[in-house]
């Protein structure tokens, strides 16, 4: 071997060695920083919210400008807490989170408390006409729910388990459903209270009122 490999060699075993120290260097400075870092702070819980909330619709706007295409969503959804409060939202945004959010926040300041007998019914049959849909309502004790599309979504998350339900137009949007259903529970009266019944006064009591 010539003196020019050996050299050659020895050159490149030393570069090795050096690339080695300072790839352990680095992972020991990596070490030092990780070490003197902060322990996280552990997250608090998120207060849950008194309303469920239920997706109705989700569709995708396309609206055609002078640069293309502009895409956003539309999303309907309903909020209860099965209580006899209800209510429905729509919000529209170029994010499916946000859009959710908004319809949140829409149904929430549009929130309808609805009267409910004792058997998580209404006290009469209601019947309501919102844009192309209509709805009719009539209480059925015992019999549990029975209604479909976004007339049952709304009808469960006010609490109401004993109702019968029928969707009598053609509509099948369901935004305007759940309205025509919201404005039949708007019509409802409130529920009325039975009186306790009267003890009548005994007979000997009045005898003796009689004589004395």
């Amino acid at each position: 071997m010539t003196d020019v490999d050996t050299t050659t060699q020895a050159q490149s075993t030393s570069q090795e060695a050096r690339g080695v120290r300072e790839s352990v260097s680095g992972r020991d400075q990596g070490r030092a920083r990780g070490g003197d870092r902060r322990p996280r702070r552990p997250r608090e819980p998120r207060a849950r919210s008194e309303f469920d909330n239920k997706l109705l619709d989700i569709r995708r706007v396309t609206r055609v400008v002078a640069g293309g295409r502009r895409f956003s969503f539309s999303v309907t959804l309903v909020i209860g807490d099965g209580k006899g409060q209800v209510g429905v939202g729509l919000g529209k945004a170029t994010d499916t989170a946000l859009a959710i959010e908004k319809a949140t926040r829409h149904a929430k300041r549009h929130v309808l408390k609805v009267p409910i007998t004792e058997g998580a019914s209404i006290p009469h049959d209601v019947r309501a006409k919102y844009a192309a849909a209509q709805v009719m309502l009539i209480p059925a004790p015992g019999k549990g729910l029975k209604a479909g599309s976004a007339v049952r979504t709304v009808l469960e998350l006010a609490g109401l388990r004993n109702v019968s339900a029928k969707v009598l137009s053609r509509s099948k949007n369901p935004l305007n459903n759940a309205r025509a259903a919201l404005l039949a529970l708007s019509k409802l009266s409130p529920v009325r209270q039975r009186k306790a019944p009267v003890a009548a006064p005994a007979l000997a009591d009045s005898k003796a009122e009689k004589e004395n």
